[in-house]
């Protein structure tokens, strides 16, 4: 039997202290009843002695102390799961938000899911094509891996994830593919951009989406990533699915954080923000990865808005520690009417080596993403260059380069939001664009690839 304790002492902000109690556990649910019949929710942050910390979901306004109940459930929140989540549309908290029927569930998970054994991890080799060349040719996503997008406030991350949640694929593979995408804290439009980008090219029939609203409770900013992840490991682990999780936006996710910690009166940390962000970030990341002897795997997508543009900011910077790798958009390029305004030059991918190659993408691709990062390097610094000096100033071969990097940034970085490029197609026009180059300044490429491409796409 469930007890009741009528001994609310006190509320501020999101916080309930609740005094009496017994038998009661961390990030448990409690269920709060007032005299009208209206129920809040809310879990256990803290317990000392007989007191307990309650945190609430849809805010405290409204709630009378003196005639309030609360009960404690005696387990944590739960995501009920099932095949038939697939093409449906949810809040924050996992109910519905489509308008369609409940979902019955297979089982009921905890949201906070089960850390993956390190020894169990198996290694991330498979290529994911994108369709967008400014990844797939230079900063390769990986199944399994972790690779966050670092935006501004204003760049077009938005229209970046619908993209890449449109077109992802495993290649040469038969094994199904999904796509979950946690919307955190984002505006109305937005949600309605997501949604009816979704719908109108049907990826919604393979994708779960959880929306939580800037105008939702703060509180709830905190469980729809972990209800996403909830959602893709059951997809991926139990019904052998490659999952692909798209986050957006991480920053909305740490001040939600850093709000409740202010109300718990903690000691903040860089910038006010908790001491424990990196553990609660690292806690969402590491739900990424393959399990030897399982089909599915997961591969996560977070995207975070920089605040100032600022890369040492303690949310991109522990990200950065956590993640392998990071793509990076650029406010100058998106300027420039380049879209996606992805800056390669800075982006990374730590695994990309290990998903190209012979058998995965092409044999020519490592040589040719190496001599394009070269290419496109030189290329900028004798633009900056003959800024200063004059075009007159450089050298025959600097006004190639030069030339390379505009005609890169043109067609290669730039390739709009609809365009879906095969890997192959991607590689094609890297060795177009490399030959406004003189073969002998092709230094990082093997000659027998030189031999077989060069000639080829040379006009």
């Amino acid at each position: 039997m469930l007890k009741e304790y009528k001994s609310i002492k006190e509320i501020v902000g999101p916080l309930m202290l609740v005094e009496g109690v017994s038998g009661v556990k961390y990030d448990e649910l409690v269920e709060i009843s007032q005299d009208n019949g209206e129920l809040r929710h809310g879990r256990v942050l803290e317990i000392n002695r007989d007191k307990a910390l309650v945190q609430l979901f849809e805010g405290s306004q409204g709630i009378q102390i003196s005639a309030s109940k609360a009960r404690f459930l005696g387990k944590s929140i739960e995501l009920g799961v099932s095949e038939d989540m697939l093409g449906r549309v949810f809040d924050g908290m996992g109910n519905p938000k489509d308008g369609g029927a409940e979902i019955i569930p297979e089982k009921r998970l905890d949201i906070n899911g089960q850390a993956m054994n390190p020894a169990a991890r198996d290694y991330p080799d498979e290529f994911i094509q994108t369709g967008i060349s400014a990844i797939d040719g230079l900063n390769t996503l990986v199944r399994g891996q972790k690779l966050p997008v670092f935006s501004a406030s204003g760049l077009p991350h938005a229209e970046l994830a619908a993209q890449i949640a449109r077109q992802a694929k495993v290649l040469k593979s038969s094994e199904k593919f999904a796509v979950v995408f946690a919307a955190i804290g984002i505006t109305f439009e937005e949600a309605e951009f997501f949604i009816s980008d979704f719908k109108k090219t049907g990826a919604i029939e393979r994708a779960v989406l959880f929306m939580n609203l800037a105008n939702d409770p703060a509180i709830e900013r905190i469980s729809t990533p972990r209800m996403a992840l909830t959602a893709a490991e059951y997809l991926a682990f139990e019904k052998d699915m490659h999952v692909l999780v798209i986050m957006t936006d991480i920053t909305n996710y740490a001040e939600a954080l850093r709000e409740v910690s202010a109300a718990r009166k903690e000691v903040p940390g860089r910038r006010g923000y908790p001491g424990y962000l990196y553990t609660d970030l690292a806690t969402m990341y590491e739900r990424a990865g393959r399990i030897r002897g399982k089909k599915g795997s997961i591969t996560q997508i977070p995207i975070l808005t920089m605040p100032e543009e600022d890369k040492t900011h303690p949310i991109p910077d522990l990200t950065g520690y956590i993640t392998e790798g990071q793509i990076i958009l650029s406010r100058e390029l998106y300027k420039k009417g380049c879209t996606p305004p992805i800056d390669v030059l800075p982006s990374l991918s730590r695994l990309k080596d290990k998903g190209i190659g012979e058998g995965k993408t092409r044999e020519d691709h490592a040589d040719t993403m190496n001599q394009l990062f070269a290419a496109y390097a030189r290329g900028k610094e004798a633009k900056e260059l003959s800024a200063i000096l004059g075009e007159t100033a450089l050298t025959p071969v600097d006004r190639l380069f030069a030339k390379f990097a505009e005609k890169f940034e043109e067609s290669y970085i730039s390739q709009g939001n609809t365009t879906n490029r095969s890997i192959e197609e991607t590689l094609d026009l890297g060795w177009k664009l490399l030959t406004i180059l003189p073969k002998s300044e092709l230094k990082r490429i093997k000659d027998k690839y030189i031999e077989k491409y060069y000639d080829k796409f040379k006009e």
